[in-house]
């Protein structure tokens, strides 16, 4: 059974009416998040003497590392933040990205001034390299909200551990998520050690309310963007389950239902982080796109069961209730440059890429589909997606393995024999990673510009 959740030109109108210029958001913010770190370091460098001997430039090297890591730690939380000017117009799997680097760069900055700080202590006692587990254990037990330092540095190895690609694979996805979460209680105990201890914010008191300014908007952010922000949609637009609907072995459409949902500002490609409260799921939050535009009374995602969460979607009754928080994600028309599209859909990551097909704007044979799958059998939606194309004039392709199990071409030369004119579109991709690379470097050699490539990952 299948079900057809469509909008047409009405959908595509109010496309047109989201699209914007063209501009990158990355460099202004970049070039903002290098200037706090010469602000760090300009602070560390006005308020360090001349070193006089080698305990005072290991101590000034651990005081410069752990400034640098308290900053960072302001950026991982900022990341997490779920700041729309972020998440929309940078890209969520971007600023997962950020997010994952400043994380590494924190770690090995913590361990740096752990180390370096130690070791300098122990020297100005009198004591020796071999002593600085000992010094550690007497600075905790001394120094001023130490003991909050070294619970909250222990939080963020186990976070650090437990993001490690092969640990990752390995732990349940919702075990990492909320493992994840502890991040904020890391953050929080390590800040007050700084202010307490650090020299900078001891004899420049303009520091110290830099210090407390930043974290202070980090916080506000976090509070407005993570908890009030959801708090405030859900009370609003009152969400539940419509119905569930199999679509292929497998893989099926959840309808979602309530009130004026069209002002959630929701667009195709975009997805949300959906929380369905029914008994096993209330505690678990999973990302799923919107495979349908967004219609006032319905949206509709299509989930592929691939693991615990995905395999209990099916279960799920008419009426559940349904907390959600969005909408996130870049992969939207507002990225598009060219008057040509050509969409790339691998697996159930065909779900933004048909709500893209149903609403992009354009004229009869701008816009190509190719759809990969294992067979035709799990052509998810495949019934919308030809009615579209007819209706739109689009074209629509797909690549399925041959009856012997062997993968169709998807190489440069085969798309420019499909598509001559490839190297004049804008191309959206979603699909696992590995085909997303695959894909990627076939476009590459078929002379499509990287900047016109649009992919975005929604698994964090």
């Amino acid at each position: 059974m299948t079900t057809t959740l469509a909008g047409g030109r009405a959908a595509r109108r109010q496309t047109m009416r989201r699209i914007r210029p063209r501009r990158s958001p990355a460099v202004p913010l970049v070039i903002a998040l290098w200037a706090g770190a010469a602000a760090v370091l300009w602070l560390w460098w006005d308020n360090t003497p001349s070193l006089a001997d080698n305990t005072a430039k290991i101590l000034a090297a651990g005081r410069i590392t752990g400034l640098l890591a308290g900053y960072l730690m302001a950026l991982v939380v900022l990341q997490m933040a779920r700041v729309p000017a972020l998440e929309r117009r940078v890209g969520s799997d971007r600023v997962a990205r950020w997010h994952a680097m400043s994380g590494r760069y924190t770690i090995c900055l913590v361990i740096a001034h752990v180390f370096l700080t130690m070791w300098a202590y122990a020297l100005q006692a009198g004591k020796t390299l071999g002593d600085i587990v000992q010094q550690t254990m007497d600075s905790i037990n001394t120094l001023p909200d130490m003991g909050k330092a070294a619970i909250g540095t222990g939080l963020l190895f186990l976070i650090a551990f437990l993001s490690i690609g092969g640990v990752r694979r390995r732990v349940p996805y919702d075990t990492w998520y909320h493992v994840h979460l502890l991040t904020y209680a890391a953050v929080y105990l390590t800040f007050w050690h700084q202010i307490t201890t650090g020299n900078e914010f001891a004899v420049e008191p303009s520091a110290k309310t830099f210090w407390y300014g930043l974290y202070g908007v980090v916080t506000a952010l976090v509070v407005w963007y993570r908890i009030l922000t959801p708090i405030r949609l859900n009370l609003r637009h009152r969400m539940y389950v419509e119905a569930v609907i199999e679509e292929t072995p497998g893989v099926v459409s959840v309808l979602i239902g309530g009130r004026k949902l069209h002002r959630m500002g929701a667009e195709a490609g975009q997805f949300f982080r959906w929380r369905f409260l029914a008994p096993g799921m209330r505690f678990s939050s999973h990302p799923y796109s919107l495979s349908a535009a967004p219609r006032p009374d319905m949206l509709r995602i299509t989930v592929k069961a691939i693991g615990d969460h995905s395999e209990r979607l099916r279960e799920l009754e008419p009426g559940t209730k349904v907390w959600a928080e969005g909408p996130y994600g870049a992969l939207t028309a507002q990225r598009r440059s060219r008057g040509k599209v050509l969409l790339v859909a691998g697996g159930v990551g065909i779900t933004p890429m048909r709500a893209l097909f149903e609403t992009l704007p354009g004229a009869s044979g701008d816009i190509t589909l190719l759809y990969r799958a294992n067979s035709t059998q799990d052509l998810a939606l495949w019934d919308e997606l030809s009615a579209i194309a007819e209706e739109r004039g689009a074209r629509l392709m797909y690549a399925v393995n041959s009856p012997d199990g062997e993968r169709p071409d998807i190489s440069a030369e085969r798309l420019q024999q499909k598509l001559p004119d490839i190297d004049k579109h804008d191309v959206f991709m979603c699909g696992p990673p590995g085909f997303a690379q695959s894909v990627y470097e076939a476009l590459r050699g078929a002379g499509v510009p990287a900047r016109r490539i649009h992919h975005e990952s929604f698994e964090m």
